[in-house]
């Protein structure tokens, strides 16, 4: 019984250096971020923005302004952006996160902001105009969003945000532009 033992524990000993010398004699550089990371680079930066808020469930309507800094978060594989801004309803804070899925092949954001609102969405890019979709809960209700971003240059974009509650029927929550600074 000890000899079959000791086997064991030297055959296992043998597998165990076998695997570490196999994991230590593969490449062991940190990931970098790929092309698809690098495609956000455009939103990376300080932005002013001015957007005409439409009456609805997020509020009374009119005009807001938001300053907004994006800056890579270390390992540079997403942005974190954080917004101060003004409207109808007072002042507001956000903080959001975008970055690349690329299990699922697409750009996820993550957000929430100092009204109670936490949002998701998922994005792609064709050429300079970025589709983002989302589906949250707002007073119990399942509501749809469609986040159109359009990079008109490299310091200038405009935006329209758009909801629904069947995901068939949209109407227009918010349209602005955003400079950088």
């Amino acid at each position: 019984m000890k000899i079959r033992i000791r086997r064991s524990a030297v055959v296992l000993a043998g597998v165990c250096f076998a695997a570490g010398a196999a994991l230590a004699s593969q490449h062991t550089e940190a990931p970098k971020p790929g092309p698809e990371v690098k495609k956000l680079e455009p939103f990376a930066g300080k932005w002013k923005g001015e957007a005409d808020m439409k009456p609805g469930p997020w509020g009374p309507g009119g005009k807001m302004t938001s300053e907004d800094d994006c800056t890579w978060f270390d390992g540079g594989f997403q942005l974190v952006c954080r917004s101060t801004g003004k409207g109808p309803m007072g002042s507001i804070k956000g903080e959001a996160v975008l970055g690349w899925n690329p299990e699922e092949k697409v750009y996820k954001y993550m957000g929430f902001d100092s009204t109670g609102m936490m949002g998701t969405a998922s994005g792609t890019a064709t050429g300079n105009t970025w589709n983002w979709t989302g589906q949250d809960k707002m007073g119990g209700k399942l509501i749809h969003s469609k986040y159109t971003v359009v990079l008109t240059s490299p310091t200038t974009q405009t935006f329209k945000w758009e909801t629904s509650e069947d995901g068939k029927n949209w109407s227009t929550a918010a349209e602005g532009k955003s400079t950088k600074k």
